[in-house]
C-alpha cells in the first residue's frame, strides 16, 4: 500500500483548515493524505515546515506576520523542504506564487477535483532543487513584538553570527535574523563576502582592507564605505584581503 502524503495545513482561519482536512478525508480512498501539523500564521508555517517532516504544505497567502509568499521563500531553503500548494481567496498573487515554483495555486473555496489534481503533482523536492528554483530574496523579514520589518538586502552592511541568531547591521540599526550564517552565505554568495567564521561583509559596501599591527603581529580589517567600524578578518580568510589588495 502506498504511504500517505504527509501534509501541513497553514491558514490563519481555523474553519479553512478544517475544510481542507475534511476534503483530504474525502479523497483518502484514492489518495491517502495524513495531516501532520497545522499553523495559523506565516511564522508558524515556517516553524512547522522546519520541525515536522512533510511532503506538502497547503499554504495560505494572507496571514498575520510573515505572509505565505515570504514563508515560502524561507521554506525553500530548508534542508528537506515540502512541496508548496498555495491556497488563497485572491488570484492576484498567482504570478508571484508560480515564480516561487509552487506546485499549484488553489482559490477558495477549494474544489475537491482541483485539490486532487494539485496533490497528484507532488514529488519529492531536494534541497538543491528548491534552492535552484527559489529566487534570491531582495529583503529580510524580521519579526519583532508588534511589528514586521522588511529590511532590504542592499541596506545591510554585514551579517554577523551571535549565539543562535545572526545580526544584520544597517546604517540605522541592527536586526536579529533567525537564520544560520552558513545558509545566508549560500543564498547570498554574490552579495556577501566571508571575512571571518562569524561574519559576512556586503560586497557593495566594502571599499578595502587595512593592515593593523599589534605587538608584532599583523592582521587585516575590512573597511566599509562611510562606516567607522572596522571588521576583523580571520587568519583563515586573510587570503580574501590579500586577493583584494593584489587585484586593486
Amino acid at each position: 500500500m502506498k504511504s500517505p502524503l504527509r501534509a501541513i495545513l497553514a491558514d490563519d482561519e481555523a474553519l479553512a483548515r478544517a475544510r481542507l482536512a475534511s476534503l483530504l478525508a474525502d479523497i483518502a480512498g484514492e489518495m491517502p493524505v495524513e495531516v501532520v501539523a497545522e499553523a495559523s500564521s506565516g511564522d508558524a508555517a515556517l516553524a512547522r515546515a522546519a520541525d515536522t517532516p512533510a511532503d506538502v504544505i497547503l499554504l495560505d497567502i494572507q496571514m498575520p506576520g510573515m505572509t505565505g509568499l515570504e514563508a515560502a521563500r524561507h521554506i525553500a531553503n530548508l534542508p528537506d523542504p515540502p512541496a508548496i500548494i498555495f491556497v488563497t481567496a485572491y488570484d492576484e498573487h498567482a504570478l508571484r506564487a508560480f515564480e516561487l515554483r509552487a506546485v499549484d495555486y488553489l482559490l477558495k473555496p477549494v474544489r475537491l477535483a482541483r485539490l486532487k489534481e494539485a496533490l497528484s503533482r507532488i514529488r519529492p523536492l531536494s534541497r538543491e532543487d528548491a534552492r535552484a528554483l527559489a529566487p534570491r530574496r531582495d529583503h529580510f523579514s524580521v519579526l519583532e513584538p508588534g511589528r514586521l520589518w522588511r529590511v532590504p538586502v542592499a541596506d545591510v552592511l554585514y551579517l554577523r553570527a551571535e549565539l543562535r541568531y545572526v545580526t544584520a547591521r544597517t546604517r540605522e540599526r541592527e536586526y536579529l535574523l533567525d537564520e544560520s550564517l552558513v545558509r545566508l552565505e549560500e543564498e547570498f554568495a554574490e552579495d556577501f563576502l566571508r571575512v571571518h567564521r562569524n561574519c559576512l561583509v556586503a560586497r557593495r559596501h566594502l571599499v578595502g582592507f587595512a593592515r593593523q599591527v599589534d605587538e608584532g603581529e599583523g592582521h587585516w580589517l575590512a573597511v566599509l564605505r562611510d562606516w567607522p567600524e572596522r571588521l576583523p578578518v580571520s587568519r583563515r580568510q586573510a587570503h580574501v584581503a590579500k586577493d583584494f589588495v593584489a587585484g586593486g
